[in-house]
Parts: C-alpha cells; sequence; structure tokens
C-alpha cells in the first residue's frame, strides 16, 4: 500500500472516531485498539478501499463484515476490561476478534466455517495476537466445555431469548445478540446478569442472518 493510501486510511479513522464521539463513545482505550487494528487487513483485496466505509462488506463463504458503526456500538456496549473472558459466535472476518483481544483477558471465537477460521488464525497470527483461541464449532449449540464468560457476543440472530447462552454467563456479565424474525427487522439487544435476573436493554435495528445449525463440510 502506497503512502497516499496509508495517510487516507488515518484520515477516514480521525474522522469515524470523531463521529463515535458524537455517539457517546468516549472510552480511551476502546479508540486506542481500533487505531490499533488495521480493518483494511481483514477484507478482500477488491475491498480494501472501502475498509472504513459504514457498509455491509462481503468475505469468503457466502458470509459479511457488518457495518462498521454498528461493529463498534456493539463492541463499546459490551465494556469491556483487561480481566474478561469472552465469548464470541461467528468469527467471520476475524476484526471483532482481534479489537476484543486487545480488551479483553481472552477470547474464544468460533465459526462453522473452517476457511474463517483457518483465515481469521492467519490474520492473528500476523497481528502478533495471543489471547485467541479460534475453533470450528456448530454456534448453535451452547459452548459448554469452556467454562462461564464475562462477555458473551453472538452475530447470528435468534427470533428468541438466548436463555442457553444467557446459563454461561458470570455475574454482572453481558450477552449481546440481535434478536427478531429471521426474515425481517432485528434489534440488538443486551442482556445484564444482575444475581438472578437480567436487565435487557434494547439498542439499534439491524438485519443480520440467523444462526445456520452445524458445521459447514465443505467450505
Amino acid at each position: 500500500m502506497g503512502q497516499k493510501g496509508i495517510l487516507r486510511f488515518r484520515e477516514e479513522l480521525a474522522g469515524l472516531v470523531l463521529k463515535m464521539r458524537s455517539k457517546g463513545i468516549d472510552d480511551v482505550r476502546f479508540f486506542a485498539a481500533f487505531e490499533k487494528i488495521p480493518r483494511q487487513q481483514f477484507v478482500a483485496t477488491p475491498w480494501v478501499s472501502s475498509a472504513y466505509d459504514n457498509k455491509v462488506i462481503p468475505i469468503a463463504c457466502g458470509e459479511y463484515i457488518e457495518r462498521l458503526e454498528e461493529q463498534l456500538l456493539i463492541l463499546s456496549a459490551l465494556s469491556l476490561k483487561k480481566k474478561h473472558r469472552v465469548l464470541e459466535i461467528g468469527t467471520g472476518s476475524g476484526f471483532c476478534t482481534a479489537l476484543m483481544a486487545c480488551l479483553s483477558d481472552r477470547v474464544t471465537t468460533i465459526d462453522r466455517y473452517k476457511t474463517l477460521v483457518h483465515l481469521a488464525c492467519q490474520k492473528f497470527q500476523t497481528l502478533g495476537l495471543e489471547n485467541i483461541i479460534v475453533r470450528q464449532l456448530d454456534g448453535s449449540q451452547p459452548v459448554i466445555d469452556f467454562g462461564s464468560f464475562d462477555r458473551i457476543l453472538i452475530w447470528p440472530s435468534r427470533s428468541d431469548e438466548p436463555k442457553e447462552f444467557l446459563e454461561l454467563l458470570a455475574e454482572n456479565g453481558i450477552l449481546i445478540q440481535a434478536i427478531g424474525p429471521h426474515e425481517g427487522v432485528q434489534t440488538v439487544t443486551r442482556y445484564t446478569k444482575l444475581g438472578s435476573r437480567f436487565e435487557c436493554l434494547k439498542m439499534f435495528q439491524v438485519r443480520y442472518q440467523p444462526f445456520i445449525k452445524g458445521i459447514a463440510e465443505t467450505l
């Protein structure tokens, strides 16, 4: 990438930081991590120039990267601390995984596609991120072998409350997932565990793909 390209990415990044601050995100650690992880490394060559655009970007296996502003709002709502253990369902490009790894103790991320798992592992290695566990698993089923988590981020949507995943939350834990009909508008919802109950906050509306059960056999 030429010097002009690097400067353009820096300008886009600076502009986006200002925009997200206007939306209420003002966490120095969060923006430091965002500036550390180059999003252009997580998209295919034809889409590099659009890395910091606020639009859906296709990736391998027929999947996609969510709009950047949506990603940042969701990650900010997790309120990640360095001591937190995080579970992510839907590795995708690995961009959000990398950001969370910079902000937490450890991230366990799973995806049904071995191609996405392999590509993400390569990117994490290139960036020197050693606190990420990547597995090819069926994300529609709770991951019970890894214990409890302080934060759970589930990218595929579902139509009902994610009770089986809420059971994996530690005290004061947070889970975020888009809830709503498979074909239609869903609402990104944040669940916070407070003792034996859960506080529910509806954030904003999206159209995310629902869970696909099973592990991909070929991709």
